[in-house]
């Protein structure tokens, strides 16, 4: 580890001894608001502190086993040098959590998140493929335990998706997808092409942090509400009923419309929910913008008008153009074994950033 991330650690550490006593004082002991507060705050910094003294604990297991490799037995000093690999490989291991639990937090990472799929170029081809990305979603979703929920959705004729809004409930669910936001590229023969020949499609995916009401003040006069008849295919029920909503936020000019409910109040709740968190992604994405450019290309912008990914059904693979990682396990990863790809991906994203960290 550089010097200024070390200097950093022993802050920490230093910190954490100082609240072991305070912890320890009977005067604190005794009033309960302060000890509960102290108590929070050792056990926030706590692992850091705990992976710090392991590490400096394999560190002094190193010196010592290189005292042997001086030693007159030969026996003894394969012995060593086998240690020293074995501790050293660990020491790298360590050495990497511990930055990592260094980074700084993305308050938004324990947030559920609101997954917009989006059909792109390619026509009805697209329409599927964005079907297709929503059945890997959910896959995924129910594999990890998390809930989804149709928020909004334009389908097809041949059971595509123009547009697809799911809720995604879960434990440290935007942790997990928020750099699945870009450009899926899709390469294969469409159901529709009589030919045999292949077609390139794409489909945007952007992934919203799902907004609470206190993270976004939406004022009623700002709203434009209007209540009409929803639309569907086969005659559905939905078409008998005036309960589709359309909300128009007037200073941004945003557009929400959810039509999926019969009740009118349902489907307004749901339009809500899908405007406060693009109005909530809005909010960040200015705020981002203060960021300086170098920043932002060191870490990467997870920016939904990138190419991230393309799926390539004849030759049965997926590339992620980001980290330049190819899998020959297209079926796999449809099925929702997305792991595959996105554990390297975070995994790259926290070196860079660990990069960034070692610079400050």
């Amino acid at each position: 580890m550089v010097q200024n991330v070390v200097t950093k650690v022993k802050e920490i550490e230093d910190h954490y001894r100082e609240l072991e006593h305070k912890l320890g004082d009977p005067e604190i002991i005794k009033d309960l608001n302060r000890y509960q507060k102290f108590l929070k705050e050792i056990k926030k910094i706590e692992p850091i502190v705990e992976t710090y003294r392991k590490l400096e604990a394999l560190k002094r297991q190193i010196k010592e086993s290189q005292l042997l490799l001086e030693d007159s037995d030969q026996e003894i000093r394969n012995m060593a040098k086998e240690e020293i690999e074995r501790l050293k490989a660990e020491e790298e291991v360590i050495s990497h959590q511990l930055m990592v639990m260094l980074l700084p937090k993305d308050p938004n990472d324990e947030k559920n998140i609101l997954l917009e799929i989006r059909a792109g170029t390619g026509g009805e081809e697209a329409a599927l493929f964005a079907a297709d990305l929503f059945r890997m979603y959910t896959r995924y979703a129910e594999k990890r335990g998390w809930k989804t929920e149709i928020l909004s959705s334009n389908e097809t004729g041949l059971g595509g998706f123009k547009e697809i809004i799911i809720l995604v409930s879960g434990d440290s669910a935007y942790s997990k997808l928020k750099y699945e936001a870009g450009v899926h590229r899709v390469q294969r023969v469409p159901e529709t092409e009589s030919q045999g020949r292949i077609h390139t499609s794409a489909v945007t995916v952007a992934v919203l942090p799902e907004a609470e009401e206190v993270d976004v003040e939406i004022r009623p006069e700002d709203l434009r509400i209007d209540i009409f008849r929803a639309s569907g295919h086969g005659g559905q029920h939905v078409n008998t009923t005036d309960s589709a909503v359309r909300i128009t936020h007037l200073p941004t000019g945003i557009v929400v419309t959810c039509q999926d409910e019969r009740s009118q109040h349902k489907n307004k709740a749901k339009a809500m929910k899908v405007l406060r968190s693009r109005l909530f992604e809005l909010m960040q994405r200015e705020q981002q913008g203060k960021i300086s450019q170098e920043r932002r290309q060191m870490v990467g912008s997870g920016d939904r008008s990138e190419r991230i990914r393309t799926y390539n059904f004849p030759q049965g693979r997926v590339t992620d153009h980001r980290i330049g990682l190819t899998l020959y396990q297209i079926e796999d990863i449809m099925q929702g074994e997305l792991d595959l790809i996105l554990d390297p991906l975070i995994a790259h994203f926290q070196t860079e950033a660990i990069k960034s960290l070692s610079l400050n």
